[in-house]
């Protein structure tokens, strides 16, 4: 099967996103004068390690966001953000704070998740998260199509969960990297392997 993306794919299901995959989830945090903000990305990867950087991408927007959605708003006003890293238990929550809300609606509150203060940015993180890195924005892109926005960001700050460090790695074995399959799938990996680079 071929097909062109602009004359369409004929299938009951867009495939695309189930092409790339499986994605890590950005679980972005806000703040700004509307209040704090919690939304996942599956658009989202690290960038740079020196320093170390990150990005996530936001396609849609809201009616009350013209053009697009709270987390890309609040950045621009704030150039500031948090990224969390869910593991495989708060998957359910990660989906509650995927709701379109009010802008200035909280989604720590209207999900039941427990905030805590960000150490380098004037910013919320989800305080059980398995790892959270605060994040200043370096720039925020238009790319092409209504309401795609990328935002790029230098860390400057990272919190890890103490179970999540084991022998001296980050490690999400035991509860599972929370990603983003396509169309409705979501996956928990819990099993990995190693190969050494030739």
């Amino acid at each position: 099967m071929f097909y062109r993306p602009q004359d369409g794919h004929g299938l009951p299901h867009n495939p695309l996103n189930a092409i790339v995959a499986p994605r890590p989830i950005g679980w972005i945090s806000t703040r700004s004068r509307q209040g704090d903000n919690l939304a996942p990305y599956s658009f989202f990867n690290l960038t740079a390690y020196t320093p170390p950087q990150v990005m996530f991408a936001s396609t849609s927007a809201k009616p009350d966001r013209p053009g697009t959605k709270d987390s890309v708003a609040q950045i621009a006003e704030s150039r500031l953000f948090c990224v969390n890293i869910a593991d495989g238990p708060l998957r359910d929550q990660v989906n509650a704070s995927s709701a379109a809300l009010p802008a200035g609606v909280n989604e720590f509150e209207a999900a039941g998740i427990e905030a805590a203060e960000c150490e380098t940015i004037d910013c919320p993180r989800v305080a059980g998260a398995a790892a959270a890195l605060e994040c200043r924005a370096t720039r925020i892109l238009r790319l092409a199509g209504d309401a795609n926005f990328m935002v790029l960001g230098v860390v400057t700050g990272i919190h890890l969960r103490e179970d999540c460090v084991i022998d001296g790695r980050f490690d999400l074995h035991a509860t599972g990297w929370l990603a983003r399959m396509g169309y409705k799938d979501y996956t928990i990996t819990t099993e990995t392997f190693e190969m050494e680079r030739p």
